[in-house]
């Protein structure tokens, strides 16, 4: 089985978020996790669902502030095992390309 979550955490702030949402990130390091930071959030994969609920409290957890927002998005696959770059694979296959785009500026 594999857990994959989509995972935003970052405190009510007016100011840069980075420094704190890096904290967040570099929380996962302590667990058996996978994980890529994107600029929405970032996705983790685990091998179970209580890894990785451990993984997302330290997350929470590492980032300051009076208050933080916390978004999660889990996809508990329980019949088969499929890995977050299977997910993009199969897309890909359809689109016949890479599913990505770099906007010409």
């Amino acid at each position: 089985m594999t857990v994959i979550a989509l995972l935003s955490v970052a405190p009510v702030v007016e100011d840069s978020m980075s420094g704190e949402v890096a904290k967040a990130v570099a929380a996962l390091d302590d667990f058996d996790v996978s994980y890529e930071t994107n600029p929405m959030g970032t996705v983790i994969e685990a091998d179970d669902i209580d890894t990785l609920l451990d993984a997302v409290g330290a997350a929470h957890k590492a980032v300051d502030g009076d208050r933080v927002s916390t978004f999660l998005k889990i996809d508990d696959k329980r019949t088969s095992r499929q890995t977050a770059r299977d997910k993009v694979d199969a897309v890909e296959e359809h689109l016949g390309r890479e599913a990505r785009r770099t906007r010409e500026e």
